[in-house]
């Protein structure tokens, strides 16, 4: 019944054109600056498809996300809550299996990716979407003890201690941080103590302090970000140039494809950096237009999570704003990153930079979104989700 009657209506009444169109025009613009962006790296590392090699994977990458985020939009809301525990439990797995040896595959020092053949998953992107899932579920179940540490709050403080260390075993800093951020904010939204809350929130700096100071090679990442040009052809190199990328851009760009930064001088310039090449070839205008979009996208989630609250549905607007606080979130720190307002993280720049398990998961979580929009308007008016 409510499938075909979703059938009859017009398209304005069955999905949020605002979420669409942003989506949509982030992952093109994206597309477009991945392939300017790795034109030099692709034609001296891969002699198959000389340039056009990050070009053909990244639209791989976007056509098999579209297609998965299809499929995923076809599951009721509760379907996912039924099941969010055993999906938590199945990206717990995998986040082990990358520790194991022979089985992840190592690039730069760190086992992150499981190979797939052709290409490699990265679990600690989709296990952001998975946690999101459960912590709201978990919210809901045990609104009754939301201020009670114990039965409240210790259980998924546990749930998250076991994420935690698997990610720092990998090491993925970058997914931590965000993943803490998510289970937070959840639970914050949902109705945690704020007592608790800001207990959590003075005493969550110490590990992280503790976490950095063990590790050089983070220490070096805050030396650099405090001082790019003190050290700007060995630590401070990856930011100096980013920084020079973007006083190059100034108000319009040097032009679609003009970027000489993108020519071996900037580091990860398809990935984690490439709002630096955006910058420099579409000026300040372009970077605008891009924290435009990604405004666009956290208003529209937040929105339809307030929908979600009016309908009496819980759950999904804490689904909702989640997604929003960690596609938002993550952005940020892209972006701080790319600007030096934050020290360098491996976090990419969510449905733009190069990389399939970003790509994949982040249109898992759009799907989702979309459902909890439609199953929103079905309840407005009156039909059967």
């Amino acid at each position: 019944m409510s499938t075909a009657t979703l059938h009859r209506q017009p398209i304005e009444t069955v999905l949020d054109l605002y979420l669409v169109c942003s989506v949509l025009a982030l992952l093109g613009l994206g597309l477009v600056m991945v392939y300017s962006a790795s034109i030099a790296i692709a034609e001296t590392e891969h002699d198959t498809h000389g340039a056009y090699y990050y070009l053909i994977r990244q639209s791989s990458y976007i056509l098999a996300g579209l297609i998965a985020g299809y499929i995923a939009f076809q599951a009721p809301l509760h379907v996912w809550r039924e099941y969010s525990p055993y999906l938590l439990v199945g990206g717990i797995f995998l986040l082990a299996l990358v520790l194991i040896p022979g089985v992840s595959r190592e690039i730069n020092g760190s086992h992150r990716w499981l190979s797939l053949g052709v290409v490699n998953f990265q679990p600690s992107e989709l296990m952001k979407l998975l946690i999101l899932v459960f912590t709201a579920d978990y919210v809901v179940r045990k609104a009754a003890y939301r201020n009670h540490f114990f039965k409240g709050f210790l259980p998924i403080l546990c749930t998250l201690l076991v994420v935690a260390v698997l990610l720092l075993r990998e090491p993925d800093y970058g997914a931590l941080v965000v993943t803490i951020a998510i289970v937070l904010g959840i639970m914050f939204m949902g109705g945690m103590s704020l007592k608790v809350f800001l207990i959590l929130a003075c005493l969550l700096p110490l590990p992280l302090i503790l976490l950095i100071s063990l590790e050089p090679y983070r220490m070096d990442r805050i030396i650099a970000f405090m001082d790019p040009w003190a050290d700007p052809f060995d630590k401070g190199y990856q930011l100096s140039h980013a920084l020079i990328a973007f006083g190059l851009g100034e108000w319009w760009g040097v032009g679609l494809g003009g970027s000489v930064e993108k020519l071996h001088y900037l580091p990860e310039a398809h990935t984690d950096f490439m709002l630096a090449v955006l910058a420099e070839e579409l000026g300040l205008a372009g970077v605008a237009t891009v924290m435009a979009l990604f405004a666009c996208l956290l208003v529209r989630a937040f929105s339809i999570g307030r929908t979600a609250i009016m309908h009496g549905d819980h759950f999904a607007a804490l689904v909702a704003q989640g997604i929003g606080i960690w596609l938002g979130l993550q952005a940020f720190i892209n972006m701080g990153v790319n600007m030096g307002l934050l020290p360098t993280k491996g976090l990419t720049l969510p449905f733009m930079s190069y990389g399939g398990s970003s790509i994949f998961v982040n249109c898992l979580a759009i799907a989702l979104l979309l459902r909890i929009d439609w199953e929103n308007r079905l309840k407005r008016k009156g039909l059967s989700v």
